[in-house]
């Protein structure tokens, strides 16, 4: 009951006009976040874990059977057609590929065909695993947010037709300097309405945790979106650097179930600049910086992910490298973190 009581004070607290009371609704998704973090402490096989990690032991957790990806981020400033990058892929051993919708929108504009490139992409043995859309979904404004599913719609629909599955869904228009705060349970309400306009086009809208935006940057704040979105398809896709960014503790990822986690973005970042400053140009390849990768992994495993790792960066100095050079480097490091998260 304390910890009930100690996360409705906190969300009561949140709130800046104290004009809503607590509701039943909200009360709901209060005890079932205790719950979920009840039973993680109470469950013997996270026990046995934490006491092996107190004694410096790996507990034996099977490796999933990862899929690799590419978010095309990583080799942007290229400038490589999508029906290119599709091939560089597929001749490095990537699983899958991440594309931007404005890459997608620009290979439709250029004349080429969307049923076209899904079965180029098929043919080589990749999968479109996910897509980086930015449709206002959450704005308080209403006009904006009616604007932003439409969007969605339009951007799923390009999705679909090259053999897209699902799509990020960033707080977009609820991040920037001027932004206010969103109530979490609005922000609740316009996550199942998007994931209804989802269903409705056979993609899968994945609530994104930005650690720069006023909204959706703590871990705490992405699962009471998803337990109170009320709605069977809500998914989280994570992110090494954004978790750090926004200041979660990585251990948090305990607590969700690996039935509402999709994709994982696979990224680094050094132990300077510091939090406060760092940025996503900052990211390096994983491995080559301080998050605790192994930890991440062998966590969300523990809860039954066996999804998608991604490659998004936005280092510049990779932007000048060639791009396969980039591509077969960050595969390479990918799998060895892996690979070293589950050996012993």
């Amino acid at each position: 009951m304390m910890g009930e009581t100690t996360i409705m004070e906190g969300h009561q607290a949140q709130r800046q006009d104290g004009s809503r009371k607590l509701g039943r609704r909200q009360f709901l998704g209060s005890s079932a976040l205790a719950a979920i973090g009840s039973m993680a402490a109470l469950n013997p096989t996270m026990t046995r874990a934490d006491h092996h990690l107190e004694h410096g032991k790996k507990p034996a957790i099977r490796k999933p059977d990862f899929r690799y990806c590419l978010n095309t981020s990583t080799i942007r400033r290229k400038q490589i057609p999508l029906e290119t990058e599709v091939e560089m892929l597929a001749k490095v051993g990537y699983d899958g590929i991440e594309p931007w919708m404005n890459e997608i929108q620009r290979h439709k504009d250029n004349g080429g065909s969307l049923t076209d490139l899904g079965k180029k992409i098929a043919d080589l043995g990749l999968t479109v695993e996910s897509a980086i859309g930015f449709a206002n979904w959450i704005s308080d404004d209403k006009a904006e947010r009616e604007k932003g599913l439409e969007a969605a719609r339009r951007d799923m629909d390009l999705l679909k037709q090259i053999g897209g599955i699902r799509i990020a869904a960033p707080p977009v228009g609820a991040h920037g300097a001027n932004a206010s705060r969103i109530n979490l349970d609005d922000a609740a309400e316009r996550y199942a309405a998007l994931l209804e306009v989802g269903r409705n086009a056979g993609v899968l809208p994945q609530l994104e945790l930005w650690g720069f935006s006023k909204n959706l940057s703590r871990l705490g704040e992405v699962a009471y979106v998803l337990v109170e979105s009320g709605h069977p398809d809500a998914c989280v896709l994570t992110d090494v650097y954004h978790i750090y960014k926004g200041g979660s503790d990585f251990s948090g990822l305990r607590h969700f179930a690996g039935s509402s986690l999709t994709v994982l973005h696979m990224n680094d970042y050094p132990a300077e600049p510091p939090r406060e400053t760092i940025a996503d140009r900052d990211r390096v390849y994983p491995g080559d910086g301080v998050a605790p990768i192994s930890q991440i992994l062998r966590t969300m495993a523990a809860n039954g992910f066996g999804g998608v790792l991604s490659l998004e960066l936005f280092n510049e100095s990779y932007w000048e490298q060639d791009a396969e050079h980039v591509l077969r480097t960050g595969l390479t490091k990918m799998k060895a973190v892996t690979d070293a998260a589950f050996e012993g």
